[in-house]
């Protein structure tokens, strides 16, 4: 890391990550909620820092940036201790947060642990740390480093899977949690460009080995699957499946707000459980009606629902004749007239 007190010269790369952390931060001093306390343990904001390329350079941006918007910036590091050295690892980051002048500082250590593979269960105990760093601080919004080669892995991901609509819209650039706002300021920026601000910004960032393990699905996709679209389709590929998200994530919060609103009117409280109007279930488009099962589900008995179990529901009012039910996990589902009712198994 530079430390002669010389500031970076204000290259290409430096210019665009800082442009966009400001528009991130004047979108937070924007909300006027901003914590006015100096204590030492107080901030307005935090940026989860593991000390690679994407977190390093979104760090020293926000360092940059948030004074002159008036806010205070803080790091919070988080140790999945998923390697022997993560100890060091994490003082490491820690000490250039503070040499970049982020207060506070806070290195946490999380044990990972919890179902959906070790990628899934590591996400979880970080956001669920960052929540605790949030609450401690007062900040009211923490930062990631997650940029447009992400989105683009994570669409990919979701095609793979199957998912729908959930996976295909990708992160928020801004989603506001129960713990506070997630800010994504470099969503669309290129992974190469944060590397480069390092290297510019005189920084040393740290190489998670994770990330050139084919153990990993998505290293397997970021090495093998977009390298591959880009030779075979041509450049920019990564650029349209971000787009591809965005106009996504717009149909589905319509399509969610559709919902909800149509599940007023269809939804009443049953003897074991919930009820739903077959046949006003029935009026509705294929896409709101099998939205509607699913946040019915979801919602009420804590349940995510696969297409063909959201499918096997939705016959039950489309094509009845007579079914003795659907068995979804923990869940029984029968028709009883025109009422379609959902209870605890």
């Amino acid at each position: 890391m530079q430390t002669d007190g010389r500031r970076p010269r204000l290259t290409p790369a430096i210019a665009d990550v800082r442009r966009a952390v400001r528009e991130s931060l004047a979108e937070i001093a924007s909300r006027g909620s901003t914590s006015t306390s100096r204590a030492d343990a107080r901030a307005d904001l935090l940026v989860a820092l593991s000390g690679g390329p994407d977190s390093l350079a979104l760090a020293a941006a926000t360092a940059f940036e948030a004074p002159r918007a008036g806010l205070r910036a803080g790091a919070v590091i988080v140790d999945h201790a998923l390697q022997p050295d993560s100890a060091d690892v994490a003082a490491r980051a820690a000490r250039q947060a503070e040499e970049l002048g982020l207060a506070p500082v806070i290195v946490t250590r999380t044990d990972v642990t919890g179902r959906g593979g070790p990628e899934a269960a590591a996400r979880s105990a970080r956001y669920a740390a960052i929540d605790q760093a949030l609450a401690a601080t007062g900040a009211v919004a923490v930062l990631l480093g997650h940029t447009l080669d992400d989105q683009a892995e994570t669409v990919l991901l979701g095609l793979g899977r199957g998912a729908g609509a959930v996976s295909l819209r990708g992160m928020a650039g801004v989603a506001e949690q129960p713990g506070g706002t997630r800010i994504r300021p470099l969503l669309g920026l290129r992974r190469q460009l944060t590397h480069d601000f390092c290297r510019d910004a005189a920084l040393e960032p740290w190489h998670d080995p994770h990330n050139d393990s084919a153990a990993y699905t998505r290293v397997r996709v970021r090495q093998g699957v977009l390298p591959m679209l880009e030779r075979e389709l041509g450049p920019g590929v990564a650029e349209a499946l971000a787009r591809t998200a965005e106009q996504l994530r717009e149909d589905d919060d319509t399509l969610h707000a559709m919902a909800i609103e149509t599940i007023e009117d269809l939804v009443e409280h049953a003897e074991a459980g919930i009820a739903i109007s077959a046949p006003a279930l029935e009026a509705n488009p294929a896409a709101l009606r099998n939205r509607i099962i699913r946040y019915v589900v979801e919602s009420e008995f804590g349940v995510s629902l696969s297409r063909a179990q959201t499918l096997a529901v939705a016959a039950l009012v489309t094509d009845w004749h007579g079914q003795k039910g659907v068995d979804l996990p923990g869940i029984r589902v029968v028709r009883r007239g025109a009422l379609l009712e959902f209870a605890r198994a």
